[in-house]
């Protein structure tokens, strides 16, 4: 295979990842799809775009459907008090109402409610992440040094006073253009398989100010690739309405990692 062969199965292989990236991300149900945040308390609050009372407490979330009000959780459907229990802390679970979904989960130690509707404007107009064009430059070999315990790793949030603490397994070794760096990882959502959030001096300039991230399975020799050409935003790029962690202090490159998404047209450069 000549190097111009080889390039263009390399770009070929991203696009398809990344179609299928914005096909989940425009999923009707997908992040583009939730209208509203919000943070429960033990009073029970309405919301406009989903039914009953919502409220919390010691034994979790409760909603109270009113007379002709249902949802339907785990396939039954359910009228008047439901107890969606304890929530785990980055858990949650699903509601269906009518076309619509509604998610109940917990971040940074709040219970929230997120009504997903299909036909929320964000998600109808959505035309795709701007990204830069891919590049094997960007794909580096590194290494996976575990620390001698999980860390305990307190991040900011999207959200103003929120925070997310993760228990970090270990940090991530790499060199590029020369330098070397060294980036701190969360576990990932898939066994095995590490979250590293971080920011670059394209950030706020071509790429979102607050946050990107990237996915990485260690092997068991300890090397890992960290492929930039997939970095991607993470929901809080498109919306107010989601509750991200941002990066640790370490995580924050002096480069310009000039690969992966874009910031979203939705937000315009800033």
């Amino acid at each position: 295979m000549t190097t111009t062969e080889a390039r263009d199965v390399f770009a070929a292989d991203w696009a398809q990842w990344h179609r299928q990236k914005e096909a989940r991300l425009a999923d009707p149900h997908g992040f583009l799809a939730v209208t509203s945040l919000n943070w429960l308390s033990r009073e029970p609050q309405r919301f406009p775009d989903a039914p009953g009372g919502w409220s919390t407490g010691p034994d979790g979330v409760v909603v109270e459907l009113a007379d002709g009000e249902e949802l339907v959780v785990d396939g039954v459907t359910v009228r008047g008090r439901h107890a969606f229990g304890v929530v785990p802390e980055r858990g949650g679970s699903t509601a269906v109402w009518g076309d619509a979904v509604i998610e109940v989960a917990k971040r940074g130690g709040h219970d929230i409610v997120r009504p997903r509707h299909p036909d929320n404007p964000l998600r109808t107009a959505f035309a795709g992440t701007p990204a830069y064009p891919p590049h094997p430059r960007w794909r580096v070999t590194g290494r996976y040094v575990p620390f001698d315990a999980p860390r305990p790793t307190t991040v900011g949030a999207a959200v103003d006073g929120l925070e997310h603490v993760y228990d970090a397994p270990g940090r991530i070794e790499f060199e590029l253009d020369g330098q070397q760096f060294a980036l701190t990882a969360f576990p990932g959502h898939a066994p095995g398989e590490l979250m590293v959030l971080f920011t670059d001096a394209t950030s706020g300039l071509t790429t979102y100010a607050a946050n990107r991230s990237l996915r990485a399975v260690p092997d068991t020799d300890g090397s890992v690739v960290l492929d930039f050409n997939r970095a991607t935003n993470l929901p809080c790029a498109y919306t107010d309405l989601a509750t991200c962690p941002l990066p640790p202090a370490e995580n924050r490159l002096p480069i310009a990692v000039e690969a992966g998404e874009q910031t979203p047209h939705e937000r315009g450069i800033r």
